[in-house]
Parts: structure tokens; C-alpha cells; sequence
């Protein structure tokens, strides 16, 4: 049964465990009744055995009870043995405390007659104790200067100024203002006040402008600005929810701290270390358990006594830098100097920021200088400057240098507004761009230091002012929370900082560019004011009108408060001679100018994003204003109208010049498409292509301004587009060839021959839909040949008999298909940065009737006038060789052939047009591609071929010398056109054997030719056979029914 499974039965007895369970369980209820048992045993037939049962149950509970006895006996007598014990202590104890208790009555009596003996006693122990503690305050506050001096040597500039606090407050404490031993003591501390705060701001002013020993690593001057370390980029992105900086959201936690939190630690105790032992030794038990995960202390707070702000330190993951200056800043606040180190930043802002820069510029030009090889130490910036230019000269001319021996640099230098070193990827250019790139860098990395020193002191005093202000006047500042805050900080705020550094970098940009801040005067007012119109203190708009130096500085003085006037101004006078005494950036730069405006627009862009992103919320707005307006409205209201006079004076001499379209007087002896190796494109269009690519490289380098830009190319590409149109017109004009191609039935024709997919790429993919076949080739081509030749007699007037002017249109129309492809180029180049432009930037005004009284035309409009110019050109060429094969040739219909002798020469107009059509080939070979010239001769052959063979109509007689004479005349042209490697000679041949077959059919007689049209009735057309019996043969009889013969074999 489960009650007795707990008793400890040994294993040799288990049996006693299954006795106790055939035991009833009736024996072992709670409230046992034996009456039950009893009748049973009596009403029982077996009474012994029954007795005997129960006996035997007996005995097992009294064998297990036995056993139970056995296995707790020891502990049972070991418990009484306590239990007395017990007893015994607890009856000594009352013994004791009995006869205390008659002790202290005795003592109670003895001290009650002694009461005012004791009293005295104990205040003078506790006198004792005082003038103890004083003499060893006195002792330690003595050798304190000795300890701050000693700090301030291993720059401990926190522990020292918690020293001097602590030791100040001590002085102060009631017992030893009386005491004349310590005023040799307070003078000293006022002393060393001074010497802390001074060696504080310059720890600070050092870090500020990341000259410090714990400052973050300066880059090189070769690196760009995507170099800045990731601690300082980590600031650039601002969260418009909060009013402080991503820095200082990050490091909220460590600039809560102010000065209270050491006095807070120095008043909690009365000895001289502010501290208790067992705290220290605890914290040093907890470092020695787990050193890996407790940040490590800076060095510069190693000395100092622990309080609430060196464990923020320890606990912060700021960077070194910013850790170092937040506890300049907190010295300052302890120190109680917070106002008279914001005057002494803004005092010393300017020169600091004008000696950044022209440090750095003068270290750049010295690397410069020695780093060119051959070039010695002693050799000034001047010097050094000289042979660059030098240098970039003679490279540029080099490279314009033609494989011909002509050279069209002096020409494009001459036209161009710029220099080679001032083009939009010259060296200037080059070297603006890395310079303002370092400036611009080192500048960025400074604001981030102002704006972590600008918010902790604004906070600082912040809560300070409002620890300070009653409760009634906390509505009257909330109205004005700049103007106390800049009063707070001695006028020194993130926004002052901002625009002084801003300021300093427009005088560098007006320098590189030769500009003076008074060029923009007009733009400087209305910066200003609104500017000005922004801050909302009294002083700040009254102060605006102190100072009319420059725009610089009107604009840096418009955000400067009242308090410190005095100081700034001298720090204006003394950055008004740094001033005129300039940056030295001339020393750096091959030329200085306004086209550099280029250069400098990218980096400011840059710049003013990364400022704008650091700024804190409420300082938000002055991102917008200040370096990149003053920049954009330079280049909108100076650089822009500068450039589109200077580019339409150099359009307006490179389109007038007499050489401008005058082609090159010694060509390559082979045509050459590429322009470095000679391909004659006319003075005026590559002075043009020039001046294009010049402006688009502006455009690229300023995005924002690439419409009004590529606008001005447009401008000028019409204008060339004119002048181009107008030489094209003084060379064919009164032509026949000229007035043919207008013609819409000739230009439908020309438009389905297949010579046409020779032409430029436009037409020749929309040549390539209107593919014919080779049947249908032909019949285009004698179409062309039969229109021609309705047009005669060709007078000689009619035709361009002056290969200059077939030179000056092939010239022109190689030229014109160089301008296309280079705009072409143009729009491929420009389309992606004009598509990125800023979409809410309005473009500038057409600054020309011109472009306001036409359609707007893209670029690619202008590649395709130019293209369809050049096309004209090679048409009106090709019409022009094939109305001279036909004015030389129709001699040949009014002529008889009666020769009386063998053909030994060609004819005179044969003589003539091949002596045409060479010379012409020679002369304009140079001037155009070869697919071109296979175009511009390629239809001689056709319309010569046709004119031979339908001038057999018009003829009378014909004897068997005049065929061959014809014959003799078709191999000297076939030679002759053969001899021009475009065209191909297989198709030459082809078509002049086909003159000499029909001629050669008249030296058959009638009956053979009859059998000649039955076998070959589709080679020559009805009429044309036709003709072959009606011409006189001398010799030859023709059959009265021969026609009617050659009737029934031709169709009529």
C-alpha cells in the first residue's frame, strides 16, 4: 500500500514490504473501530485461525517498527542532544543579560552625574577635528597651482580646470576667506583662470581647423573630394525632424553634460579629491573582471577626476576629434568663458580661414614646382608657371599638327575665345578644379568642427540662460532665441561660421576668376537682403548697413549679432588687407579668367550640398543662399553673356573670313576621313565644329545651364548653316544642274536610283525601304538618261565649267557630312546632362530675335539640314557630270560616219570628255570619300551608254568605218571610266559592250539581223531595232518588208 512505501526496509526483508500490503486496509484508518473486529472473530467458524491471523499481522508491524527504530535511533538521540543544548545556552544567556542590564543602570547613574563635563569634551574633539580639516585644505589648496601648472605641461587641460574649480569653490567656503595665507593663493588662481582659458582656446582653435595633435587625418592635396573619412561623412545627411545636426544627434548623449555636473560631484563630499576610496576601488575591482568591455578612457581626460562628463566620454563612440573638442567646449562652460571664447573664434575666423587657404596654395604650387622633373629648388612660382605654359602650348600645337604639313591651330587659337589651357578640358580648367576641390575640402571638414563646437555652446548656454531666467521673462526671450543665443556666445554661432567660411571661398573664386565681389554688386544687394530678411534680430538688420566693402562681406555681416562688433570689425580690417594682398592662387593656376567659372561650378555644387546637409534644422534655410547662388547668378548675369559675345564674335569672324570656304590649296594626295590626318574640311565649318564642342564642354561642365548653352550653339550652327546654304547657292546658281534637282519629277527619280544609297546614312535607310530590283534599276536609270536628254541642245553657259566651284561643292558637302556627324555627336554627348538638369530651373531668355522668332529645333534638326545640304551638293555634282557627258556627246546625233578609214583615235568631244571627266576626278579625289565620288561618276556611264544608242535615231549615214569609230570611242570611255577606282569597272564594261553590240548589228546584213532580233528580241527595245533599218548603210540593201518582217517578230 502506498502509506508505508517511504519505510526503510532493507533489501533482505523486502518481504515485510508485501506482508504490510496483505494487511487490510481497514487496520489503518485515521479513527480505528475494533468493534467490527471483534464479531468477526467471535461469529468466525475458525476462531483459533482467525486469532492466529492476526497475531501473525502483529508480528510483521512489530518486526517492521523494529526495523524503523533501528535506521532512526542516531539521529533521534543526536536531536535531543541539541534540543538540550539549546536549553542550556538560552537559560545562560537570561543570566547574562540579567546582570547587563544591572551594569547599565549602574553606568546610567554615573554618566547623569557627569552630563555637562562630556559635553564639553566632545565639542572640543569636534573643534579639533575642524581646524584639522581646514589645516589640511590650507596645505593642499597651496600646492595647487604648483599641480594645475603641472597638468597644463602634460596637456591634462580638463583635470586642471576641475582643479581650479574645486579649489576656487574651497577658497570660497566659510573658515578660510579669512584666512591671509591663501591670498597669494587666489591671485595665483586668478592668473592661471586666464592662462586655462587661453590654452583651452587654442587647443580648441587648433582642432577647429584640424591642426591639433588629436585632429582627424588631414588628406593630400591630390585627393578629391570623395576622400573624406567615413567620421566625417557621417554627418553630411540631415534628418529634418530634429533641430540638431546628424553629429550631434549622435552625440546627444555626451553634450547634456554641463558644468553643474562636476560641482555636483565636488560639493557631495568635503575632502579635497571629491571622491571616496571604496568608489574607486570598486570601479577598479570591475575593470580588473571584464577590461574588454569598458571603453577606454581618452588620454587627455587620464588625470582627471571622475565625474558625469568624463563618463560620458568614456561611454561615447564619437571620434577622437570630436570627443577632444566637446571637452574644450565643457572646459570653456566650467571655466565660465563661454561668451568670451565665441568673440575670440569670431575674432580670429577670417585671417585663420584666409591663412587656410593660402597655405595651402602656396604648399600645392611648392610641391608642384618640385616635383616637375629638370626643374630646380631655386626656380620661383613664376618660373615654374612659364614652363608649363610652355609646355601645354607647344603640346596643343603639336596636336593639331596635320599629317600634310598644314596646321590649323594658329587659326582655332586665333578664333577662340579661350586659350588651349582655358578650353573646357584645358589645363587651367584641370588645375582650378583640383585646387577649389582641397579648399573647398579642408573648408567642409572645418564646418563640421564648427557646427559640433556651435551647437554644444549654444546648448550650453541655452541651459544656462535658462537656469538663470525667472519663469516671468522665459516668454520674452522665446520671442527672439537667436539674438540670446549669439549673445550667450559672444556672437559666435554655426550660422556666423557658415557664411564667414563661405565668404572667404567667394573671394578665392572672385581671385581664381579675376572678378571683383563689386562686379556683382547688384546681385550682392538683393543676396543680402534676403538674407537679412531671414534673421529675425533688430542688430542683425542694423548691422548690415556698417559695412560696404564687398559683397562678401556684406553678406557675411548680415548674420553677425551685436555683441563682439568691436572685435569683428578689427578683424575685418585686418582681412581687408589680406584682401589685396590675395590668395596666391596665380602662382598654381596656368591662367586665371572668368571661363574658370566652369571649373569652380561642379566643386561649389558639391560643397553646398555637403554644408546643407550638416546644417542643423533651424539653420536649414541658409543653405540655400550664400557660395552657389553667388556662383550660379556670376555665371547667369557675367560668364553667360561674356561667353555667348565672345563665341558669336568668333562664329561671326570664323563664317566671314575669305578662307572660311575656300577649299584647302594642297589636299592629301587620297582622301582620309579622319580630320588629324588631313581630311580637307573647309576652315569655316572645323572652326565652327570647334567652337561647338568648346560651348557644349561649358554646358557639360554646368549642367544647370546646358539649355541655354546648347541654345547658343543652336544660334550659331543656324547662322553657319546660312552662310553654308548661301556659298552653295553662289556656286550653282543660273546652273542647269541646280534648277534639275529642285525639279520634283528628277528629285523622285534620284530618290528611287539605286546610286542614291551611296549618300549620307539619313536617306540611305530610308533608300533602303525603297530597295527596286535590278530590272527595275535600269529602267530608273534610263528614265533619268531620256529626261536629260530632252533637254537638249546643253548650252555650255548652263554648265559649272569651273572646277573650283565642282571643288568647292564637293568640299562643302564632305564638310557639311562632317558638321552633321560631329552634331550628332553633340546631341549624344549633351542629351543625358540636359535630361539631368534641374527640372524647376527656368531656362534663360533667348538673348536673340533669331532664336525667339523661329521654332525651337534640336540639335538633331540641325544635323539633318546639314546632312540634306551636303546630299544637294553631291545631286547637283552627279547631275552635273551627266549634263556634260550629254553636252559633249550630242555632237554625235547631227554628225554622218562616213569614215574612210580605219578608227585609230576617238573623236574630239570624246577626247574632251574624257579629258573632263579625269581631270575632274583628279581635282575632287582629295575632297570627298570614294563611295562619294563612285555617286558623283557613277551615272556617266548610263546616261553615255543611252545618249550612243538613241543617237543612232537621229543619225543619216553610217558607213562600217563610222561603227567602228563609235566602237573606238566606247573603249577609250570605258577606260577611262574604269580608271576611277570608285566606280565599278565589271558595270562599265558591261554597259559599253552593249553600244558596241547594237552598233556592231549594223555591219550585218538584213537577213542575219533579222535572225539576230528572233533570238535575241528582248536585248535592245523595238524602236531601237527599229532605228537599226532606218539609218542609211552604205553597201547594205534593206528589203522592201523587212520593217514588216521585224514587225511580225517585235511586238509593236
Amino acid at each position: 500500500m502506498g502509506l508505508f512505501d517511504g519505510l526503510p526496509v532493507p533489501q533482505d526483508k523486502a518481504y515485510l514490504r508485501e506482508d504490510l500490503e496483505n494487511v487490510d486496509e481497514s487496520w489503518t484508518v485515521a479513527r480505528f473501530d475494533s468493534l467490527p473486529h471483534v464479531v468477526h472473530i467471535l461469529t468466525s467458524k475458525d476462531r483459533d485461525a482467525e486469532i492466529q491471523t492476526l497475531k501473525d499481522q502483529s508480528d510483521i508491524v512489530e518486526e517492521v517498527v523494529d526495523e524503523v527504530v533501528q535506521t532512526y535511533h542516531g539521529g533521534f538521540n543526536r536531536a535531543i542532544q541539541n534540543y538540550s543544548q539549546i536549553l542550556r545556552l538560552f537559560s545562560e544567556s537570561t543570566q547574562s543579560i540579567g546582570k547587563l542590564k544591572v551594569d547599565l543602570g549602574n553606568a546610567k547613574k554615573v554618566i547623569s552625574a557627569r552630563n555637562k563635563q562630556l559635553h564639553q569634551l566632545w565639542y572640543r574633539s569636534m573643534t579639533l577635528r575642524h581646524i584639522i580639516s581646514l589645516l589640511d585644505q590650507i596645505e593642499n589648496i597651496a600646492q595647487v597651482p604648483a599641480r594645475i601648472n603641472k597638468l597644463i605641461d602634460d596637456n591634462q587641460l580638463y583635470a586642471a580646470v576641475q582643479v581650479h574649480v574645486q579649489s576656487a569653490r574651497m577658497l570660497e567656503r566659510e573658515g578660510l576667506q579669512t584666512v591671509g595665507a591663501l591670498q597669494d593663493v587666489r591671485s595665483e588662481l586668478t592668473k592661471l583662470r586666464g592662462v586655462l582659458f587661453y590654452k583651452v582656446l587654442e587647443a580648441l582653435h587648433a582642432h577647429l581647423y584640424n591642426t591639433g595633435e588629436y585632429s582627424s587625418a588631414t588628406p593630400s592635396m591630390n585627393e578629391k573630394d570623395d576622400a573624406i573619412p567615413t567620421t566625417t561623412v557621417a554627418a553630411f545627411s540631415m534628418n529634418n525632424s530634429h533641430s540638431r545636426s546628424r553629429r550631434t544627434r549622435l552625440l546627444k548623449n555626451d553634450s547634456h553634460v554641463g558644468s553643474s555636473g562636476f560641482a555636483s560631484s565636488v560639493d557631495g563630499g568635503s575632502s579635497y579629491d571629491g571622491h571616496d576610496d571604496d568608489d574607486i576601488n570598486d570601479g577598479a575591482d570591475n575593470n580588473g573582471k571584464d577590461m574588454k568591455n569598458v571603453p577606454r578612457l581618452p588620454t587627455w581626460l587620464l588625470e582627471s577626476t571622475p565625474d558625469e562628463f568624463v563618463e560620458t566620454m568614456r561611454k561615447s563612440e564619437s571620434p577622437l576629434h570630436v570627443k577632444y573638442l566637446q571637452t574644450m567646449v565643457e572646459c570653456l562652460c566650467m571655466l565660465g568663458k563661454v561668451a568670451a571664447a565665441g568673440a575670440m573664434i569670431c575674432q580670429r575666423l577670417r585671417p585663420t580661414i584666409h591663412e587656410i587657404i593660402t597655405s595651402k596654395i602656396k604648399a600645392q604650387a611648392e610641391y608642384i614646382n618640385s616635383s616637375r622633373p629638370g626643374v630646380g629648388h631655386s626656380r620661383t612660382g613664376t618660373t615654374g608657371l612659364q614652363y608649363v605654359k610652355g609646355q601645354l602650348q607647344s603640346y596643343q600645337l603639336s596636336k593639331e599638327k596635320h599629317k600634310n604639313g598644314t596646321s590649323l591651330a594658329g587659326t582655332l587659337l586665333a578664333v577662340s575665345p579661350v586659350s588651349p589651357v582655358m578650353a573646357p578640358m584645358g589645363a587651367a580648367q584641370s588645375a582650378a578644379k583640383e585646387l577649389l576641390d582641397s579648399i573647398l575640402d579642408a573648408m567642409v571638414r572645418i564646418f563640421d568642427n564648427h557646427v559640433v563646437v556651435g551647437e554644444l555652446l549654444e546648448s550650453k548656454s541655452s541651459q544656462q540662460a535658462n537656469m538663470n531666467t525667472p519663469k516671468s521673462m522665459v516668454g520674452e526671450i522665446s520671442g527672439n532665441p537667436d539674438s540670446e543665443v549669439s549673445h550667450a556666445t559672444g556672437g559666435y554661432t554655426i550660422g556666423f561660421s557658415m557664411t564667414v567660411l563661405q565668404s572667404e571661398c567667394q573671394q578665392l573664386i572672385c581671385e581664381i576668376l579675376r572678378a571683383t565681389p563689386e562686379a556683382a554688386s547688384a546681385d550682392a544687394a538683393v543676396q543680402t537682403a534676403r538674407l537679412a530678411s531671414k534673421t529675425p534680430s533688430k542688430d542683425k538688420r542694423d548691422n548690415k548697413s556698417e559695412d560696404g566693402l564687398t559683397f562678401a562681406f556684406r553678406f557675411t555681416d548680415a548674420t553677425v549679432s551685436s555683441q563682439g562688433a568691436d572685435l569683428m570689425r578689427q578683424g575685418r580690417i585686418r582681412k581687408g588687407q589680406n584682401v589685396q594682398e590675395g590668395y596666391g592662387s596665380a602662382a598654381l593656376l596656368p591662367e586665371q579668367g572668368i571661363y574658370l567659372a566652369a571649373s569652380i561650378y561642379r566643386p561649389v555644387l558639391q560643397f553646398t550640398d555637403k554644408i546643407a546637409s550638416m546644417l542643423p534644422q533651424k539653420y536649414s534655410q541658409l543653405g540655400n543662399d550664400g557660395l552657389l547662388a553667388f556662383v550660379e547668378n556670376f555665371v547667369k548675369d557675367h560668364f553667360l553673356p561674356t561667353m555667348f559675345v565672345d563665341y558669336r564674335k568668333g562664329v561671326q569672324q570664323a563664317i566671314s573670313s575669305p578662307a572660311a570656304f575656300r577649299p584647302r590649296a594642297n589636299p592629301a594626295a587620297a582622301y582620309t576621313p579622319s580630320v588629324s590626318k588631313g581630311r580637307p574640311v573647309l576652315q569655316g565649318l572645323l572652326t565652327i565644329d570647334f567652337l561647338a564642342k568648346e560651348v557644349l564642354g561649358w554646358a557639360q561642365a554646368m549642367p544647370k545651364f546646358s539649355g541655354d548653352l546648347v541654345n547658343h550653339v543652336q544660334t550659331f550652327l543656324e547662322r553657319t548653316y546660312e552662310r553654308c546654304r548661301a556659298s552653295y547657292t553662289e556656286a550653282v546658281l543660273e546652273k542647269q544642274s541646280y534648277m534639275l534637282i529642285g525639279r520634283h519629277d528628277v528629285e523622285k527619280l534620284m530618290r528611287r536610283d539605286p546610286a542614291s544609297a551611296f549618300l549620307p546614312t539619313s536617306l540611305a535607310h530610308a533608300n533602303a525601304e525603297n530597295h527596286i530590283a535590278e530590272s527595275e534599276a535600269d529602267g530608273v536609270e534610263l528614265e533619268i538618261s531620256e529626261l536629260l536628254m530632252k533637254l537638249r541642245p546643253i548650252k555650255q553657259e548652263s554648265l559649272i565649267r569651273d572646277n573650283n566651284k565642282l571643288i568647292l561643292l564637293a568640299s562643302l558637302s564632305d564638310s557639311l557630312e562632317y558638321i552633321a556627324e560631329s552634331i550628332e555627336r553633340f546631341g549624344n554627348a549633351s542629351g543625358k546632362p540636359s535630361d539631368q538638369t534641374e527640372n524647376d530651373v527656368k531656362p534663360i531668355a533667348p538673348r536673340h530675335k533669331r532664336m525667339g522668332s523661329v521654332p525651337h529645333k534640336d540639335l538633331a534638326s540641325f544635323a539633318e539640314d546639314y546632312r540634306k545640304l551636303a546630299i544637294d551638293c553631291l545631286k547637283v555634282l552627279r547631275v552635273e557630270m551627266q549634263l556634260e557627258t550629254i553636252f559633249n556627246m550630242q555632237v554625235m546625233a547631227t554628225r554622218e560616219y562616213l569614215e574612210d578609214q580605219d578608227a585609230e583615235e576617238p573623236d574630239d568631244y570624246i577626247i574632251s570628255l574624257i579629258t573632263q571627266i579625269t581631270r575632274r576626278d583628279e581635282v575632287i579625289a582629295p575632297f570627298i570619300a570614294p563611295t562619294k565620288r563612285n555617286y558623283v561618276f557613277g551615272g556617266i556611264c548610263a546616261v553615255a551608254s543611252h545618249t550612243s544608242i538613241k543617237a543612232l535615231a537621229e543619225m543619216k549615214r553610217i558607213n562600217l568605218f563610222g561603227v567602228q569609230q563609235i566602237c573606238r570611242n566606247t573603249i577609250a570611255l570605258e577606260q577611262a571610266l574604269s580608271a576611277i577606282p570608285s566606280i565599278d569597272s565589271e558595270s562599265v564594261q558591261t554597259r559599253l559592250d552593249h553600244v558596241r553590240t547594237y552598233y556592231e548589228l549594223l555591219n550585218l546584213p538584213v537577213e542575219a539581223l533579222l535572225a539576230f532580233i528572233t533570238e535575241h528580241d528582248s536585248l535592245f527595245t523595238p524602236i531601237e531595232y527599229y532605228n537599226l533599218l532606218k539609218v542609211q548603210v552604205p553597201g547594205r540593201e534593206v528589203p522592201d518588208d523587212a520593217k514588216a518582217r521585224m514587225a511580225d517578230i517585235l511586238p509593236v
